[in-house]
């Protein structure tokens, strides 16, 4: 199974230490997660106001260094709509990118997400298919562009722990209606992301923890980083598997 950290999302700067707007100091942080047992890495990179950015010279220096920083591990990166002005913006900026991610999540509710992905695979990035609801999991299933993706990831929404498994089985079964073969990452977030965590962990799925879908251990205290996260769902994970401690 993949787990893969995501590091900083959309969070501002000050909702957590381990956030930064300096890719030298998120790289460092994100390769003590990869050091942890990470083994897929999702950034957002930013501009120098901390704010998303999909501009080439941003995603750039992010890329870079976290290259330096976790050679050789696979890395992805958003392309999230409310990170252009437009579709037609968003567009340009991801087809002027000069350094190139492994892959790009892509958010299949989002408008032009189809054409987005046509423009990715022409560049040999891949697509993780971002299935927000059963309605975006059902229009990927449709979609021509469906077969090609790397991966689909579950996203489930900031929802009471007990709602997960139903929700996550909603969208889980279309993907496997249409693409019983496709592989699956799921995970949630703030108050549905350990509960996904160990969801995924139960069914075999890769999943992924981080400052982006958490900020907090699973008995709601707060965590220090990254890294933090990687070694609390690896120890649940075996515990799980050993029947140990919950």
């Amino acid at each position: 199974m993949t787990l893969q950290v995501c590091v900083n999302g959309v969070r501002k700067v000050l909702e957590h230490p381990g956030l930064s707007a300096d890719e030298l100091v998120s790289a460092s942080e994100c390769a003590r997660a990869v050091e942890a047992g990470a083994d897929s890495i999702h950034v957002h990179p930013k501009d120098a106001e901390g704010e998303d950015s999909l501009h080439p010279a941003d995603v750039a220096r992010w890329i870079v260094a976290f290259r330096r920083a976790c050679p050789g591990v696979p890395l992805g990166v958003t392309t999230g709509a409310w990170a252009a002005s437009s579709q037609g913006e968003r567009t340009a900026l991801i087809g002027a990118w000069e350094s190139l991610p492994d892959f790009a999540s892509v958010n299949w509710h989002e408008q032009g997400a189809e054409e987005l992905v046509g423009h990715l695979f022409d560049r040999g990035i891949g697509v993780e298919a971002g299935l927000w609801t059963v309605d975006a999991a059902r229009t990927w299933a449709q979609s021509r562009q469906a077969s090609r993706c790397l991966r689909v990831l579950v996203e489930l929404p900031d929802i009471p722990p007990e709602e997960v498994p139903v929700r996550a089985e909603e969208i889980l079964s279309v993907v496997a209606a249409a693409h019983p073969r496709m592989s699956v990452l799921l995970h949630g977030e703030e108050r549905s992301a350990w509960s996904a965590l160990d969801f995924a962990a139960e069914r075999g799925l890769d999943t992924r923890v981080g400052l982006e879908d958490t900020l907090r251990r699973p008995d709601g205290s707060a965590v220090s980083s990254n890294e933090e996260l990687v070694r609390i769902h690896l120890g649940r994970v075996r515990d799980h598997l050993t029947g140990g401690p919950e």
